[in-house]
């Protein structure tokens, strides 16, 4: 979980941004989730301390986040955006999803190396490293059907 390096007041007035009760509140609940959340989770979020959104202003907010790398953003399961707060360190780690309950994870003590060479020409503006199964809230055993196998990892 990104720690809280300063006020995100002040994180948002660095980027050059305008500051609102909106982002500030936005940004502060990313930090004080710990983990990707979707929108609507951001939003019952800010719900429950009093702070009053509306859906537009919610992904506008998230969006301007994301575009001044003060979070980012990972598809979840269901193919839903979550959001995370990134902090003072670039967001360069895996990420993990529960196919159970849903829930993203970032994975911050595995920084994969980017070790491709790509073709002439070619020039790498993201990567993204994505782990699959349960995680441990979420009891059970694997779903082995095809679909979810076919690119499982050998023990």
């Amino acid at each position: 979980m990104p720690e809280r390096p300063q006020d995100p007041a002040a994180l948002i007035a660095a980027r050059g941004g305008r500051v609102t009760r909106t982002r500030t509140a936005v940004l502060s609940v990313l930090f004080d989730a710990g983990r990707p959340i979707s929108h609507d989770e951001v939003g019952a979020a800010l719900d429950a301390r009093g702070v009053s959104h509306d859906r537009v202003t919610l992904y506008r907010t998230l969006d301007w986040l994301v575009s001044h790398d003060l979070a980012h953003k990972v598809a979840g399961p269901d193919r839903a955006w979550r959001f995370n707060a990134v902090g003072d360190e670039e967001h360069r780690h895996a990420h993990f999803h529960c196919d159970l309950c849903g829930r993203v994870f970032c994975l911050e003590s595995l920084q994969p190396a980017i070790a491709a060479t790509l073709p002439s020409g070619f020039r790498l503006g993201r990567a993204e490293l994505s782990f699959h199964g349960l995680c441990p809230s979420c009891p059970g055993p694997l779903r082995s059907d095809a679909g979810h196998n076919r690119n499982k990892i050998a023990p």
